[in-house]
């Protein structure tokens, strides 16, 4: 990995966690919840998102430098999404998984995400 690809990468992480972060907030459990249950939310997003957007080629920069690639970024969280509330599932002891839940994660999950990499796409085009 290259320089550029690690900074995206470490943004990629914080997005996961700014936008984990926002769910909590919008449902006014931020401060009140365990951080292991934030935790238990964060890691399986981001260990999703980490497992699939190779796979899609968005650390690659003729990928992540052309904004009609963008789209990439929100198929890879819809992607994603079922398999981080599989994992957050079972750090949860098996709760059950709701298809609402999944739909808000990829929706949720998918804006910040498109957010974050247009931003990126903005910066890498700068410096181009």
């Amino acid at each position: 990995m290259n320089k550029k690809t690690n900074v995206l990468l470490l943004g990629d992480i914080i997005a996961v966690a700014v936008i984990t972060a926002y769910g909590f907030l919008f449902h006014g459990e931020l401060t009140t919840v365990s951080p292991y249950r934030i935790l238990a939310t964060f890691i399986p997003v981001l260990i999703s998102w980490v497992l699939i957007a190779p796979w899609l080629g968005l650390y690659r920069p003729e990928i992540y430098t052309d904004w009609r690639q963008l789209w990439r970024t929100g198929w890879a969280v819809t992607l994603a999404a079922p398999i981080a509330t599989f994992f957050r599932s079972l750090m949860l002891g098996n709760i059950p998984i709701l298809p609402i839940f999944i739909a808000v994660v990829a929706a949720t999950s998918a804006l910040g995400m498109l957010i974050w990499r247009g931003i990126w796409w903005l910066i890498a085009r700068q410096k181009n």
